[in-house]
């Protein structure tokens, strides 16, 4: 057994400045270096290990499995979804029918600027709400490319539009996770995060203008800015408020597509923007059918029903195995009818981390189990989504094979970066490295209050993911509020809220990003594209949140 010591060098700043070596690493790697990704990451891999075994003393072999299973789970589930992902859109760039649904998006608008809230804020946010973890940033950046927006500056967009959603993502996963771990109800939290959420969700659209095309942008277009994010952030804040976590992303997106798509019949703005260094895309003369244009539109609307399916209970719960947790929270009698395509891979090393409670975790063991579920993986709902398309618009098996084949190779340097950053992400999160940063942060007292979302951004930052940021810090979040006074929902929610905006900036995240717009190797020009915004926009969520703490506390839903 070997013990977390959160404060090896029994001062929390100092302990703080060493844990902190490796995330400074990575910023100067990518920002002043310029160094391709999966050399960044793999530098901070090592550093974060030499701190990890000479610092905090952990175990040489708890070090290497740490690493091992995070660049494991960064293979699988994450990286097969963006494969998965990147192959779906592929294959309906080499059927042809690519065209004619980027042709059908361009006769609702021909503007890039409106296209870019369209694809990037408000589809984006469906397929966050929907399967999360990277696939709406790869699927809406490659789509947006392939209407013909600059690479970098459309995954950089994709990135900045995807905030607004995260928090409720994959269907309110984040929020969900977090309460079962500090035994808050997610309905509670998640009405905290709809009071706090919508004014982003209206800022978005109109930064991701202002950054395409300046304030004259903004004057050209407010009108539909304006109805997308109100649309958007009027829908969240009843949805979060009064449905729970669940569906705030899905029904504010299926609002804010219709308000647009409805709106632009009636208006359109004067002065029709694209990016002047591209090459001119015009409206086709081409008079498609109605069934040309629903073949093109419905490997999308598959994707959207294959996700509905692979998030459902019952789906779920034909995978569990004998013993293992079903949808509703009972224990399973016996195993699922699909078990047999779950393979559980057993890091017992791992299991003998005692992790220090109740500081900064609560019944949350380290994971010790790697678990290889084949068909109930979202990656693999779009992979079978994939096969149909194949089918539906008739691509040669030989077309998809060498497709797929393309696709591995374009995303080899990503895969590793990918896998390297998670790896660090756990072994960043097993050694304790991450909770000395938070228990630093806390002790700040008052001040606390405008550093708690920070605390969230760092752990999206290292880990890539709201949900295990939530994890992480959910404790650590809810007995700092205690100590206090402040209703506990607050910073929790914030511990989320905070998340949303590190997203842009969490080198997974990067690393998915380049890959689905042929960028891999140029990571460290999209990350000083977005970390300057990121870093404005968490410092704008820490007063916010001082200021729902000691000034406005009537927004906190608890407090009412």
């Amino acid at each position: 057994m070997w013990t977390q010591n959160y404060d090896p060098l029994n001062n929390i700043w100092l302990s703080a400045l060493v844990a902190l070596l490796p995330i400074a690493c990575f910023f100067i790697s990518l920002v002043v270096f310029k160094l391709k990704g999966h050399i960044a990451g793999l530098l901070t891999v090592i550093l974060a290990t030499l701190v990890a075994i000479f610092m905090y003393k952990m175990p040489l072999d708890k070090a290497a499995l740490s690493l091992v299973y995070g660049a494991l789970y960064g293979l699988w589930p994450i990286a097969w979804i963006i494969i998965a992902a990147i192959f779906l859109y592929k294959l309906t760039v080499k059927s042809g029918y690519f065209d004619i649904l980027r042709e059908s998006i361009i006769a609702i608008t021909p503007d890039q600027r409106i296209q870019v809230i369209l694809i990037g804020f408000c589809f984006g946010a469906f397929l966050e709400g929907a399967i999360g973890f990277g696939g709406p940033v790869a699927i809406t950046a490659a789509l947006l490319v392939g209407l013909g927006l600059r690479p970098l500056y459309a995954a950089g967009l994709c990135m900045i539009a995807n905030t607004a959603p995260v928090a409720f993502g994959a269907v309110g996963i984040p929020i969900i996770a977090m309460s079962g771990a500090v035994g808050v109800p997610a309905k509670d939290i998640s009405a905290m995060a709809g009071h706090m959420l919508p004014p982003l969700s209206l800022f978005v659209p109109f930064f991701l203008i202002f950054l395409m095309n300046g304030f004259k942008g903004v004057k050209e277009t407010w009108p539909v800015a304006l109805v997308a994010g109100g649309s958007f952030a009027i829908v969240q804040f009843i949805t979060a408020t009064h449905l729970g976590p669940e569906l705030p992303d899905i029904a504010s997106a299926v609002a804010s597509i219709a308000a647009v798509a409805i709106f632009l019949r009636f208006w359109q703005p004067k002065n029709i923007f694209k990016f002047s260094d591209d090459k001119e895309i015009e409206i086709s003369k081409h008079s498609y059918t109605m069934g040309q244009i629903v073949l093109a539109w419905l490997p999308f609307v598959l994707l959207i029903l294959a996700i509905i399916v692979w998030t459902q209970g019952w789906f779920k719960d034909l995978f569990v195995l004998e013993g293992g947790k079903l949808s509703d929270g009972s224990k399973a009698a016996e195993a699922g009818i699909m078990a047999f395509s779950v393979f559980n891979f057993n890091f017992s090393s791992l299991a003998e981390i005692v992790q220090v409670s109740p500081v900064v975790v609560k019944d949350a063991p380290v994971k010790a189990v790697f678990n290889l579920s084949i068909i109930n993986a979202t990656g693999t709902s779009i992979f079978v989504v994939a096969l149909l398309t194949m089918v539906l618009l008739k691509v040669k098996v030989s077309t998809a094979i060498k497709t797929f084949g393309e696709t591995l190779n374009e995303m080899k340097f990503a895969i590793l970066t990918i896998a390297l950053v998670v790896g660090f992400a756990f072994i960043s999160n097993n050694s304790g490295s991450s909770a000395t940063l938070a228990i630093a942060l806390a002790s700040t007292g008052n001040a606390f209050a405008f550093f708690s979302p920070i605390i969230g951004w760092i752990g999206v930052f290292l880990t890539g993911s709201d949900t295990s940021s939530n994890l992480l810090f959910g404790t650590l979040q809810q007995v700092t509020a205690r100590q206090l006074g402040i209703p506990e929902v607050l910073f929790l929610a914030a511990n989320s809220v905070g998340g949303v905006v590190g997203k842009m900036i969490s080198p997974q995240s990067i690393a998915i990003a380049c890959a689905a717009v042929g960028l891999i190797g140029r990571e460290s020009e999209l990350f000083r594209f977005t970390v300057k915004y990121s870093i404005i926009f968490v410092i704008i969520i820490g007063i916010f949140t001082y200021a729902i703490a000691f000034w406005i506390p009537w927004l906190i839903p608890q407090a009412h």
